[in-house]
């Protein structure tokens, strides 16, 4: 089983400088995503959308791709998790599917590492439970970036994914829409449950993922076909111990994280729903056998198509994300009373579209 490589001991122990650190690093990054939401993604989000949906999605990608780039900084500069990319060389294709194993909790955090180094970090959506759009700030940072929120369950589910899909067919928008089509993330139990569904229905037996779900990637790959450069199969897996989001936040885990790329061409995807769904079951069956691979030689193959981060441009970045947080702070904690206004005013006004699910439609079109 998968899980008997995830139970190794911490690969760092969880000292109190590393704790200090953690709470420290995640303190910044929540403070830094509220003002970057309600001074500077608020803007484009909902203003500039009444005039362009295009552009409204571009300023939403500069200024959340600021945001999330300090995530790769700190877990590849600051906490020294290795992160290592093997498969095909990845081109920066501005439209793209990407299809990944879930391992565990914080996958999705890893991917923003790729995306980074293709200049793409801003454009990651995600489809993720609807729970999480209840998250305050967080919650509302989903809603503005149009991520799509499901409850997994297709009879409830259909019509809103196509719906959302639907506004995601302008080929200039930016767009790396990530899809987990095992549904929820790797366990035991789990896994258990998807063989013993398996058997029961003459489908393959999978040790180290879950039988993927299909309607939810045949209706992706439906909708946006004609609008995508490309699909990216990404098998992720870690050593030597699977994180959890406290463990990334302290720094104690992973040692290394591992990430299998696979650039596929929409055009050797079959058209038809079930002949799709079969290349996708076909898909983590190889997927299964990579990680089965992985667990025993300790890499995938083909490894270091892509070189580390640049320290001085996350630094760079860093530096500038922090002096607007700073200056924003400041500016609503001393300064005119207007500014506390305004900051309530937009909150108000972000929970209360998230909660509807509501964003403006253009009044006029550029």
């Amino acid at each position: 089983m998968a899980d008997d490589f995830g139970k190794q001991p911490r690969h760092r122990n969880l000292t109190p400088l590393r704790m200090v650190r953690g709470i420290f690093c995640l303190i910044v990054l929540v403070l830094s995503a509220f003002i970057l939401l309600v001074f500077f993604g608020f803007w484009p989000a909902i203003v500039m959308r009444t005039i362009s949906v295009h552009y409204s999605r571009v300023g939403i990608s500069f200024v959340f791709g600021c945001w999330l780039a300090l995530w790769p900084f700190w877990f590849e500069k600051i906490n020294k998790t290795k992160v290592v990319i093997s498969g095909d060389s990845v081109p920066s294709a501005k439209r793209v599917l990407v299809i990944a194993n879930h391992r565990t909790e914080v996958d999705w955090m890893y991917l923003w590492d790729l995306a980074l180094r293709k200049g793409r970090v801003g454009s990651l959506r995600y489809i993720l439970k609807s729970s999480l759009m209840r998250l305050p700030v967080f919650g509302w940072v989903f809603h503005v970036m149009e991520f799509i929120p499901v409850e997994r369950k297709w009879d409830a589910d259909a019509l809103k994914l196509r719906q959302m899909l639907g506004t995601y067919q302008d080929p200039q928008d930016p767009l790396w829409l990530v899809v987990f089509p095992e549904g929820t993330d790797f366990t035991e139990q789990k896994c258990i449950r998807s063989q013993k569904y398996a058997s029961e229905n003459g489908l393959p037996i999978l040790k180290n993922v879950l039988l993927p779900k299909t309607k939810g990637f045949c209706a992706c790959l439906e909708e946006l076909r004609g609008s995508l450069d490309a699909v990216y199969d990404i098998t992720i897996g870690y050593k030597h111990r699977c994180p959890s989001f406290l463990d990334n936040a302290f720094g104690v885990d992973p040692a290394e994280v591992h990430m299998h790329v696979r650039c596929i061409s929409v055009a050797d995807i079959p058209e038809s729903e079930n002949e799709a769904a079969s290349w996708l079951i076909d898909t983590f069956c190889d997927k299964d056998k990579l990680l089965s691979d992985f667990h025993s030689q300790g890499h995938f193959p083909r490894e270091g198509i892509e070189s580390e981060l640049s320290t001085s441009k996350c630094l760079a970045n860093f530096i500038f994300v922090i002096t607007l947080t700073a200056i924003c702070a400041y500016l609503t904690l001393f300064s005119s009373i207007w500014f506390k206004i305004y900051v309530s005013s937009v909150c108000a006004f972000l929970a209360t579209a998230t909660y509807f699910n509501f964003r403006p439609s253009p009044i006029v079109s550029l």
